[in-house]
């Protein structure tokens, strides 16, 4: 078996890929509303991802194993953000807003039509 340059870059990056970390509808949900809302707590997030706890647990610990959500604890309360100095953090806002954007741009045309 031979390894191409992506192969080896793949392997050697500290990044999981992307396809992992994009994997579900769940996970997107969860990055989006962390994005605009800076930080929030889990019920929070549950109720605003529609999705229940157990999901965003998992997914909430996802994220914090590969470094692009903290989180904060006040007692039993446990709050939640994207780590504002990740690499992979800065790239997800970017996406984020950047389609955002797009969504409007697209609405507004077609608005027009």
């Amino acid at each position: 078996m031979t390894l191409d340059m992506t192969d080896i870059l793949i392997q050697s990056s500290p990044f999981p890929p992307i396809e992992e970390v994009l994997s579900s509808k769940g996970k997107i949900k969860i990055l989006k509303i962390l994005t605009h809302y800076e930080e929030l707590n889990i019920s929070e997030i549950v109720r605003r991802a529609q999705l229940n706890h157990a999901t965003v647990t998992q997914h909430l610990d996802y994220f914090k194993t590969i470094g692009i959500v903290e989180e904060k604890s006040f007692g039993r309360i446990k709050i939640y953000r994207l780590s504002p100095e990740d690499a992979i953090v800065k790239v997800i806002r970017d996406l984020m807003e950047s389609w955002e954007h797009s969504e409007l741009s697209n609405n507004t045309r077609n608005s027009y039509v």
